[in-house]
C-alpha cells in the first residue's frame, strides 16, 4: 500500500467520517488507527509500535510541534490576561459607541486580520479573543466569525513577504536563486488567496450568505434582535489600552522572536572555509533573519515575552493582582486543551500517510501530468495541491513536495510558467488547508472562535469551494496567456477572475432573493 492511493485513505477516511458524524476527534483516532494497520501489515506489536512510538510519541517529542503547543499555551494565557483585567470588556463598550452596525463587525474583523499578517497561528487566536465581543454584539454567528479569521490566516501570510509562511517557501527553494524574491514574483498570481480577500469584503457588503453558513448567521440575527451585548464580559478594572497595548506588544515580540531565530542578532555570515569566518563578519539582514527564521521558536519567544511585560503593565497599573494572574495560567492551558487534543491528532494521522508514502505519490502524479501539458499545468497543480493539502492538512508539507517539481519541471527562471505554477502550488495548498478539517489552522480558526469545529468546516467549505472553482480557471487563462509576458497574464487572468468572481455573487444574491419573495 505504500506509495499508492491507499496511503491516502485513512486521511481521506478521517475526513469523511468527521463530515458524517460531525464529531472530529474519533474521526482523527479512526484514521489513524487504520494508518496503523496499512502501514503493519495486519502485524499487532508492529500496529502498536508504529500508532504509538512512530505516531504519537514522536508527533509530541518533535520541537516544532511542542514549541507551537506552548505557543498556543502562551495565547491562551494572554487571552484570559487581558479578559481578567477588563481589557475585553472595555473594547466592547468601546466598540459599541465606534462600530455601528454588523457590518462594521466584520469589517473591522476582516482589517485585524490582515494587519496581523506575521504568521497565521498567532492570527487565528488573536484575531478570535480580540473581536469575539464586537462580533457577538452585533449578531455575527460564531461560524461567520470563524470564516472571517481562517480567511485572514493563511490567505494574507501567504502574500506577505514578511511572515513565517514566505519564510517557508524560501527555505523549499534550494537552488542559488533568492527564495524570498520569488515568493514576491508569485504573490500576483496567488489568486486563491487574492480572490479570498476579495470576496470576503463582497459577501459583507452585500450583505449575502449561502450554504450552512446562511442558516447559523439567521438565527443569530434573529436572536440578536432581543438579546443585548451578548458575549461580552464586565470583569476587571482595565480600559481599552489593556487590550491593545497587550495586542500590540504581542505583535513585537514575535516579530523580533522569529528575526532572533534567524539569527538577526547573533548568527554571523561564515566564510568558505567551514569553521572560519570572513575577515569582517556581517549580521544578516533583517529579510535575510526572516527567510532563516524557526516560527516554533520565534513565536515562543514572542509570546513569552509578551506575557511577562503585560503582567508588569498590569501589576502597575493595577487592574491584576499577582494572585489573579497566576489563575490566568491554568485557566489559559484548560482554554487551549481542545485545539491541543485536535492538533495531536492530527499531527499523528499526517505521520501515518507520510509512513504510507503520500507524498512520494502525489509527486508522481505530478510529474506525470507534466509532460506535454505545460499551459495547463498551473492549474494541474493548483489541483493536486488542494488535495495534498486538504488529504494531509497541512501546506507547508504541500509546498515542500511541489515547488521543488515546478522548479525542476521549468529549469528557465525567465520562463513565466515557471513563476505561474509555483504560485499555484501555493494557492492550491493555501485552499487545501483552509478546507481541510484535520489542518492545524482550520483548527485554531475554530478554537479562536470558540466556534464548533465541524461546524466550521461545513460552513466554511461552499465559500472556499467557490473561490477555488474561480481561481481554477484563472490558472487556465494565465497559463494560456503566459507567453504574453508575466505583466500582460497577470493583468489579464486577475481581471478575468475578479469579473468572474463578482458575476457569480450578483447571480448569487439574486437568487437568493427571487427565492425569498417566491417563499
Amino acid at each position: 500500500m505504500e506509495g499508492t492511493f491507499w496511503s491516502l485513505v485513512p486521511a481521506i477516511v478521517a475526513i469523511a467520517l468527521a463530515l458524517i458524524t460531525k464529531e472530529v476527534y474519533s474521526s482523527l483516532f479512526v484514521g489513524i488507527l487504520m494508518g496503523g494497520v496499512f502501514y503493519s501489515g495486519l502485524s499487532f506489536t508492529g500496529f502498536f509500535n508504529h500508532v504509538v512510538n512512530d505516531g504519537f510519541v514522536t508527533q509530541l517529542s518533535d520541537s516544532y510541534n511542542v514549541g507551537i503547543l506552548v505557543f498556543l499555551v502562551l495565547l491562551g494565557t494572554m487571552v484570559a490576561l487581558m479578559n481578567k483585567a477588563g481589557g475585553s470588556a472595555a473594547f466592547g463598550n468601546w466598540a459599541k459607541k465606534h462600530i455601528k452596525n454588523k457590518v462594521g463587525a466584520q469589517v473591522a474583523t476582516i482589517i485585524l486580520g490582515i494587519l496581523i499578517f506575521i504568521d497565521d497561528y498567532f492570527n487565528c487566536l488573536t484575531v478570535g479573543s480580540v473581536m469575539k465581543p464586537v462580533t457577538d454584539k452585533y449578531g455575527v454567528s460564531k461560524e461567520k466569525l470563524a470564516y472571517l479569521i481562517d480567511s485572514t490566516a493563511a490567505p494574507i501570510c501567504i502574500i506577505a513577504p514578511i511572515s513565517s509562511w514566505a519564510a517557508a517557501v524560501a527555505g523549499f527553494v534550494n537552488e542559488g536563486e533568492n527564495g524570498i524574491a520569488l515568493f514576491c514574483k508569485a504573490i500576483p498570481f496567488n489568486f486563491y488567496a487574492l480572490f479570498t480577500i476579495i470576496m470576503m469584503f463582497a459577501l459583507v457588503f452585500m450583505r449575502l450568505e449561502f450554504g450552512e453558513m446562511s442558516k447559523y448567521e439567521k438565527a443569530l440575527s434573529m436572536m440578536s434582535e432581543t438579546t443585548e451585548g451578548s458575549g461580552e464580559t464586565d470583569a476587571g478594572k482595565g480600559g481599552v489600552v489593556d487590550l491593545i497595548l497587550p495586542v500590540a506588544v504581542l505583535i513585537l515580540m514575535c516579530v523580533i522572536g522569529m528575526i532572533y531565530s534567524g539569527g538577526f542578532f547573533t548568527k554571523l555570515i561564515p566564510g568558505e572555509v567551514e569553521g572560519e569566518m570572513v575577515a569582517n563578519p556581517v549580521y544578516l539582514n533583517f529579510i535575510e533573519a526572516f527567510a532563516n527564521s524557526d516560527a516554533s521558536v520565534g513565536l515562543v519567544l514572542g509570546a513569552l515575552a509578551a506575557v511577562i511585560i503585560t503582567f508588569v503593565v498590569y501589576m502597575l497599573r493595577g487592574v491584576l493582582s499577582f494572585k489573579d494572574f497566576m489563575s490566568c495560567l491554568p485557566e489559559g492551558f484548560k482554554s487551549m486543551v481542545p485545539a491541543i487534543l485536535i492538533l495531536t491528532l492530527a499531527w499523528t494521522l499526517k505521520g501515518m500517510t507520510d509512513s504510507l508514502g503520500a507524498k512520494e505519490y502525489v509527486a508522481g502524479l505530478v510529474k506525470g501530468s507534466a509532460a506535454g501539458l505545460s499551459m495547463f499545468l498551473p492549474a494541474i497543480i493548483f489541483v493536486i495541491a488542494i488535495f495534498l493539502a486538504f488529504s494531509t492538512g497541512t501546506s507547508w508539507g504541500t509546498f515542500g513536495i511541489l515547488i521543488p517539481i515546478c522548479i525542476a519541471a521549468f529549469p528557465d527562471s525567465s520562463d513565466p510558467i515557471r513563476i505561474i505554477s509555483i504560485s499555484a502550488c501555493m494557492a492550491g495548498a493555501v485552499c487545501g488547508d483552509h478546507c481541510s478539517p484535520i489542518s492545524d489552522t482550520t483548527i485554531m480558526a475554530s478554537a479562536g472562535a470558540q466556534c464548533n469545529h465541524v461546524n466550521h468546516v461545513n460552513t466554511q467549505l461552499p465559500y472556499a469551494m467557490t473561490v477555488a472553482g474561480i481561481s481554477f480557471v484563472t490558472y487556465i487563462v494565465a497559463g494560456l496567456t503566459s507567453r504574453q509576458g508575466l505583466i500582460l497574464s497577470g493583468v489579464i487572468s486577475f481581471l478575468f477572475g475578479v469579473v468572474s468572481l463578482a458575476v457569480l455573487l450578483i447571480i448569487l444574491k439574486k437568487f437568493k432573493v427571487e427565492k425569498r419573495v417566491e417563499a
